[in-house]
């Protein structure tokens, strides 16, 4: 019952104005003057001879969309704050540190990330794959250490942000993309089954609290879905686990709480859990340094990768026109794992499961949902602990077994007939080393296979047709030269028979790269040998640049360049 009276006043504060926090809002009279409808107001009578009638705008003091906005992110925060405690512990326990340190983590990054991110609606917290990350460093130097991996992490990732690398995110093929939503909500799932278990075994129906267990899972699981249809007012998941959580205490049912699987510490309330803020406890020398430096920066790399693609989900999720922004995400992650670091935390990343609750619950419209979360949990952590330790986890799990059914992409299987072998290859070889290793392992590992078949079936595309007679012979040529279609390139010419003059005509194609130009190059020496001449044109103002640039300070070239392009003068190198 605490919980549903927390509830009750937040709605009141809310509908009080509390909420908005962007600036204070005054109750309104139902007769104040800017209620009473528009104001007529009469022109001067010298001016006109009939007084014109102007209606002066509405002046309201209370922007009621506003109002609604904020008070929908901040039930929204609330749902996921509930929703990040048995992670944030989770993830705590993997880095090996206490779950409090976890949890006030998550406060701290949530907060700020939420603040300064690319997006509204992205949710940040101590994160998997950053603690698989850094646990074998908490393991050989202390905790102290992970602080400052987390502080110098977070620099790495400001710099990233400064200097534009988030825009590479667009780089990632969809192939990938759908492996990685695949494979994330498989290891979602499989971390949500742990808590149906007992001794490595799945618990029986028969058992009370197997039976509990499941039952307050599937109810929460049928609330998240019936609540939407009876109400808008109340985020589902919210609701589902605040009816669950009543469910369990007036039925005493015999289920875990979070206070079971963190420990009666984590929940022991009041001032003395607040974190320290300063410099954590090591020496700061070269060692520490070179030490931290490879966790920092593989850090750095796996919190900006899942946190970006975490981004690019959510902008196609919520359909309110705007585009994330790599650059703030980067900037506005690394600024909360360095302030993580100074309060003794272990740092994190966006949670794709987490930020897809709070979208799902009418909090991806506003920064506020985010920092809402933050506010709520630190709230929940020093002032309402018992009532936080309380709440079972079946009903958590509920809510994250759906999460998972909605993150995979079920349009990805019934694609497999219908798009390239290559792409298949590369969704399932993202969700398998997804589940099997990790997040930046499998993404690279997607990006390189895609962007080698990618070069392959470019290299297919190189074409020429050739017309001339027994003096010149022209060759045209189709599609890219690039490293992948060199060999295909120097195939397509019959230097040995050909006439004394031969033209190739690039009209039609690029010069990509520096293999090209060396296999343009080398072809003219061959041809060259042979007593013959060979002319270049049709080539672009870039292919034009490269190929100058490569020549540049040989005395005697091959090839002549036909023409000038937009103020080169290719005739003019040395012949």
């Amino acid at each position: 019952m605490k919980l549903v009276r927390i509830i009750a006043l937040l709605s009141i504060a809310t509908n009080c104005g509390v909420s908005a926090w962007t600036k204070p809002k005054l109750f309104v009279k139902k007769n104040a003057p800017w209620k009473r409808g528009p104001v007529k107001v009469a022109t001067p009578a010298p001016l006109k001879a009939e007084a014109d009638v102007v209606e002066e705008p509405q002046k309201t003091r209370f922007d009621l969309p506003e109002r609604q906005k904020l008070f929908k992110a901040a039930t929204s925060g609330l749902a996921v704050s509930l929703a990040m405690v048995p992670e944030a512990v989770a993830f705590a326990f993997v880095a090996g540190v206490n779950p409090l340190v976890g949890l006030w983590t998550t406060v701290v990054l949530g907060f700020t990330a939420a603040t300064l991110g690319g997006r509204p609606g992205i949710c940040s917290s101590a994160s998997g794959a950053v603690s698989v990350v850094i646990a074998s460093l908490c393991a050989s130097h202390g905790p102290a250490y992970l602080s400052v991996c987390a502080m110098m992490a977070g620099i790495f990732q400001i710099l990233a942000g400064s200097f534009g690398l988030g825009k590479l995110i667009t780089l990632v093929p969809h192939p990938v993309m759908l492996g990685f939503v695949n494979g994330l909500a498989v290891v979602m799932t499989k971390a949500q089954l742990v808590h149906f278990q007992s001794g490595g075994k799945f618990l029986s129906l028969l058992d009370p609290v197997g039976a509990s267990t499941y039952g307050i899972a599937a109810l929460t699981m049928v609330l998240v879905k019936l609540i939407p249809k009876l109400t808008k007012a109340v985020p589902p998941s919210l609701g589902a686990v605040t009816i669950a959580s009543i469910v369990v205490r007036f039925f005493s049912l015999p289920t875990k709480t979070l206070a079971d699987i963190a420990g009666a510490s984590t929940f022991a309330g009041g001032w003395s859990v607040l974190p320290k803020i300063g410099l954590p406890k090591v020496p700061f020398t070269a060692e520490t340094f070179g030490i931290v430096l490879p966790y920092a920066l593989t850090m750095a790399a796996v919190g900006c990768l899942e946190s970006l693609l975490t981004m690019q989900i959510l902008d196609g999720l919520v359909d309110d026109g705007t585009k994330g922004s790599g650059k703030r995400e980067c900037v506005g992650q690394g600024t909360g794992n360095i302030l993580s670091g100074l309060t003794g935390g272990i740092g994190g990343c966006a949670l794709l499961g987490q930020s897809i609750i709070n979208v799902q619950s009418g909090g991806g419209i506003s920064r506020f949902s985010g920092m809402s979360m933050a506010i709520f949990l630190a709230i929940g952590i020093v002032a309402a602990a018992p009532l936080l330790a309380s709440v079972p986890i079946a009903a958590l799990v509920g809510v994250m077994l759906l999460v998972c059914q909605s993150t995979f992409s079920w349009s990805s299987l019934r694609l497999i007939r219908k798009i390239p072998k290559l792409d298949v290859l590369v969704i399932a070889l993202v969700s398998v080393l997804m589940i099997q290793k990790d997040l930046a392992v499998a993404v690279f590992a997607g990006i390189v296979i895609s962007a080698l078949g990618f070069a392959y079936q470019q290299s297919q595309t190189l074409t020429t047709t050739s017309s001339g007679d027994a003096n010149k012979k022209t060759y045209r040529l189709s599609g890219p030269v690039f490293f992948g279609s060199t060999s295909e390139f120097s195939s397509l010419f019959s230097s040995k028979t050909d006439p004394s003059t031969v033209v190739l005509d690039f009209s039609n194609s690029k010069l990509a790269d520096h293999s090209a130009v060396d296999a343009v190059y080398g072809l003219a020496e061959k041809y060259t040998d042979l007593g013959k001449t060979v002319v270049l044109q049709g080539l672009s103002k870039e292919s034009t640049i490269l190929l100058l640039k490569f020549v540049k300070g040989k005395s005697k070239l091959p090839f002549q360049i036909a023409g000038s392009i937009d103020g080169l003068v290719p005739s003019a190198v040395p012949q």
